[in-house]
């Protein structure tokens, strides 16, 4: 990461920290490289942080219900795969768990049994180990239950 060589007042570091929290949530760790990458020093980053907490710019609880609903959505990522980029984001376990309970039974099954059928259409695989590889290992990937993709990697060769 590279520096920038001006040096920003307090005032603009909140402005230019404002316009980056409204532009997309985010959450503390991005806030702070950011600040890092723009040359604030610890107390400077202290006063951003706490002035972007005081005016709803910064929020941990939203970020993480936030970003576990569209990573669900847009990229099904299963549960396993939300909850590990949520703790390299150093997001507490108990918004992890909240953020996590958003995603109700239904749609959480329903989309996996979606996923799972394109995935098993669109591997075009004449060996059929490579292609139950190919299977699991994209499933897993996407953070899905282990348990779950081997259950439908039987279930699909019985009915094909």
């Amino acid at each position: 990461m590279n520096k920038i060589n001006s040096i920003h007042s307090l005032e603009q570091l909140q402005s230019k920290l404002e316009h980056y929290c409204a532009y997309q949530e985010r959450c503390h760790q991005e806030v702070i490289q950011k600040l890092k990458i723009l040359g604030a020093s610890a107390t400077e980053i202290d006063k951003v942080v706490v002035h972007l907490l005081e005016n709803n710019f910064l929020n941990e609880e939203r970020f993480a219900c936030l970003f576990t609903i569209s990573k669900f959505h847009q990229k099904k990522w299963g549960k396993i795969r939300i909850k590990t980029e949520l703790k390299a984001r150093n997001i507490s376990e108990y918004l992890i768990a909240k953020s996590l309970k958003e995603i109700t039974d239904i749609d959480y099954t329903n989309t996996f049994e979606e996923l799972s059928q394109k995935i098993w259409d669109t591997i075009i695989e004449k060996n059929d180990l490579k292609k139950r590889k190919k299977f699991c290992d994209t499933l897993l990937r996407k953070g899905w239950e282990s348990h779950c993709v081997y259950d439908k990697v039987i279930e699909l060769e019985k009915t094909n």
